[in-house]
Parts: C-alpha cells; sequence; structure tokens
C-alpha cells in the first residue's frame, strides 16, 4: 500500500464539541501489564456514559423498563494512554436518531486535556425487553435524546 492509498488518522475531538458530560472514575481492575487502561475498558466507558445519562434523566430504569437500548455497533480510536488513578471526562452528543436507533459519538478526555484521548461511536437500537425486536422512539425520549445533539 502506498502512502496515498493508507487511511489518515483523524484529529482528536476537543472538548469544545460537547455540551453534556459524563465523569468516569479509572478503577485499579481497569489497568493491564501495561499499566495504562485496557483498549476494552474504554467501550465500558461509552456504554457507562450514555447509560447513566439515561438513567440521571429518568428515560431508563434498567431493571424495570419496558423497552431497553441495547448496542449494535461500536468502535473506539486511540490517542493518549488512560490510566488509574484518573477521572476521565466522557463528552456525549449525537449523530442521528432514528425511528428505532441513535447513533452517538463519545469522546473520553483525560483530566486537564481538551483534546480527546480516544472516541468512538456507539450505536443504540431501542428494543422491547421481552422479544428484543426494535421499538419507535417515543417523543418524549426524542425530545431528551435531542439536546444531545450538536
Amino acid at each position: 500500500m502506498s502512502e496515498s492509498e493508507k487511511p489518515t488518522k483523524p484529529a482528536p475531538i476537543t472538548r469544545t464539541e460537547f455540551t453534556v458530560f459524563r465523569e468516569l472514575p479509572t478503577r485499579w481492575m481497569d489497568v493491564d501489564i501495561y499499566g495504562h487502561v485496557n483498549n476494552v475498558q474504554y467501550l465500558s466507558f461509552f456504554d457507562t456514559a450514555v447509560n447513566g445519562w439515561y438513567v440521571d434523566e429518568g428515560l431508563l430504569d434498567p431493571a424495570r423498563s419496558e423497552e431497553i437500548f441495547l448496542v449494535v455497533e461500536t468502535g473506539c480510536q486511540y490517542f493518549a494512554e488512560l490510566v488509574f488513578p484518573e477521572v476521565v471526562t466522557a463528552g456525549i452528543r449525537i449523530e442521528k436518531i432514528g425511528s428505532s436507533s441513535v447513533i452517538y459519538t463519545i469522546a473520553l478526555f483525560k483530566e486537564g486535556q481538551q483534546a480527546a484521548a480516544a472516541q468512538g461511536r456507539f450505536v443504540h437500537v431501542l428494543v422491547d425487553r421481552e422479544n428484543r425486536r426494535p421499538v419507535r422512539i417515543s417523543d418524549r425520549w426524542r425530545d431528551a435524546l435531542k439536546r444531545l445533539s450538536v
């Protein structure tokens, strides 16, 4: 592959591109043998940030809601290591709201840093808890989700 054919890595997103943030402390168990937060934990941070926002907004009761969101796609680009102990700030915004799905952009920021240490895409589909079939996002949910749109 020639240099011109190689894909270019995007620049890290900055904090100014978000209006909603959630703080997530790293845990001892997040760190791998290399001394940094393991890559799989970044996806866990994405999931925790989004679902924590749902709960705080009164949109989701994880144990009792009749409808729940399931992750159907996720991805992450890494720019800087996260460590323990550290409080990571997750910026959350919505790229698109579909009839039953939501596409998020999430960025993880190290303490005091303006550029993302990692950023990714996170796709949720709203489903019936029992049969796991997609359901339409209600107007109440849609109004709340629009507050995350940039």
